[in-house]
């Protein structure tokens, strides 16, 4: 379980960024005994398949089907404390649909460890756009390529991009930077009944593809039923 502080704290672009890099971290790395780190994810996968588009959409049906799945996030275990105060379940949500973008992005061949991936990952989550960053950030980037575009942001304005997009992403639906949890969970992924927003994390993983291994641009359109009927008969796995 994630859990957060219990002395509540005001949200703030610094500690919004800090709780995606928070995260982020335990994500790449693992919760030992509970779930594999990101580099063995990846490893598995492309073992087991031909290229690694079908690698990466194999993990996304099972991360879809596994989310799904009622009471899966109270089995997740490990701790992560965050600089402000959040659901467990909100938290937990956001390492699991990290986890997945990070894995397809090291199947695509990228370093997961860079700042640039990093800010990927964040956009794919959080479903920001290219023209978002320019807005927050006034770097003008002139491509549409969302790759290319990230290859000429300044190492240093990263940090500053990441803590707009996590402040941006966690009170979207807020008033005043407050968080308004009964409108975050569905951003974040959602609880139904006790699993995770299965939709939403449909489009999550077909982001993570069109940017790491398909180089597109973001598609932030609902599910097609060829999408969400595709994840029906997976069988889940046990572990991660």
């Amino acid at each position: 379980m994630v859990e957060a502080q219990e002395q509540e704290e005001p949200l703030n672009e610094a500690k919004a960024g800090k709780i995606l890099d928070t995260i982020y971290e335990k994500a790449l790395n693992g919760i030992p005994m509970v779930s594999r780190s990101v580099d063995e994810i990846a490893d598995d996968y492309l073992s087991h398949h031909d290229t690694p588009e079908a690698a990466a959409r194999s993990l996304a049906r099972w991360q879809v089907a596994k989310c799904g799945t009622s009471g899966f996030l109270s089995g997740l275990g490990g701790i992560i404390t965050l600089p402000v105060t959040i659901p467990a379940n909100i938290g937990s949500v956001m390492y699991v649909q990290m986890r997945m973008i990070a894995a397809i992005a090291k199947m695509g061949g990228y370093d997961v460890n860079s700042d640039q991936v990093q800010t990927m990952v964040y956009m794919c989550l959080t479903g920001s756009t290219i023209a978002d960053i320019v807005k927050e950030t006034g770097i003008q980037i002139g491509t549409k390529s969302l790759t290319a575009a990230i290859k000429k942001i300044p190492g240093a304005a990263f940090t500053k991009i990441n803590q707009k997009i996590g402040f941006r992403f966690l009170t979207k639906f807020g008033e005043k930077g407050a968080i308004n949890l009964g409108k975050l969970v569905p951003i974040a992924g959602g609880l139904i009944g006790g699993g995770v927003d299965v939709a939403s994390t449909i489009v999550i993983s077909r982001n993570a593809i069109r940017i790491f291994i398909e180089d597109e641009t973001l598609d932030m359109s609902e599910p097609t039923e060829e999408e969400t009927s595709d994840t029906e008969d997976t069988t889940v796995k046990a572990t991660d």
